[in-house]
């Protein structure tokens, strides 16, 4: 599958109008797009932040709907971006929970880089070192790591059942990152933790 994320940060007085509409009008939107498998809503409303992830079948699908989207996300996010940048990934391993989470489900985001020749080391080293640890922590909901191959970068999102596991999860995460890094020879460039607003997944056609 393909996912296009979107950061957008602002003012937070005005965060949750975005949010509002994000997960009325603009999940109403989504919805009618052939080809869309689901979506996540993170916000941080202390400093003013918010990241969407759409979720689609396949390339052609993120590809026939960014038109129609990108007039969607400029209506939604008016009244409160100052900065918009939107991205599409590969997603190459996705465990994302099979239920909605609860009120206080938490993400936590990694952004990472790497050689692009390495691409095929890191997906190895969250497929089948990373992610069966985290997924024997408490409260551990799903992950997923998705790629732009050839521009080395890689995000990897987790999603925690609550604000308690995710702090519990912060030291053993880390050493989960350390090693998964050092074995794909990949770099981080940030680490940031968010509440889920919205949680959306849809079965293939």
């Amino acid at each position: 599958m393909f996912v296009r994320t979107t950061y957008a940060t602002g003012d937070p007085a005005k965060l949750d109008g975005a949010v509002r509409a994000l997960t009325s009008e603009g999940r109403e939107q989504l919805a009618a797009e052939p080809g869309y498998r689901g979506a996540g809503l993170f916000v941080d409303r202390e400093t003013g932040k918010l990241m969407t992830g759409t979720w689609w079948e396949d390339e052609e699908a993120l590809r026939a709907s960014a038109d129609r989207m990108s007039e969607v996300r400029a209506r939604m996010l008016s009244g409160f971006a100052a900065t918009v940048t939107v991205d599409n990934w590969e997603a190459v391993v996705g465990a994302r929970p099979e239920g909605p989470p609860g009120e206080d489900a938490r993400f936590r985001l990694t952004r990472l880089e790497f050689a692009p020749a390495d691409a095929g080391l890191l997906v190895d080293a969250f497929q089948n070192d990373a992610l069966p640890r985290l997924r024997g922590l408490p409260g551990y909901l799903g992950g997923s790591l998705l790629l732009d191959r050839s521009g080395g970068r890689a995000m990897v999102g987790a999603i925690h059942a609550d604000g308690d596991a995710l702090a519990a999860s912060r030291g053993p995460a880390a050493e989960v990152r350390a090693a998964a890094t050092g074995k794909a020879r990949a770099t981080v460039r940030a680490l940031e933790e968010f509440r889920v607003a919205m949680l959306e997944t849809r079965p293939p056609s």
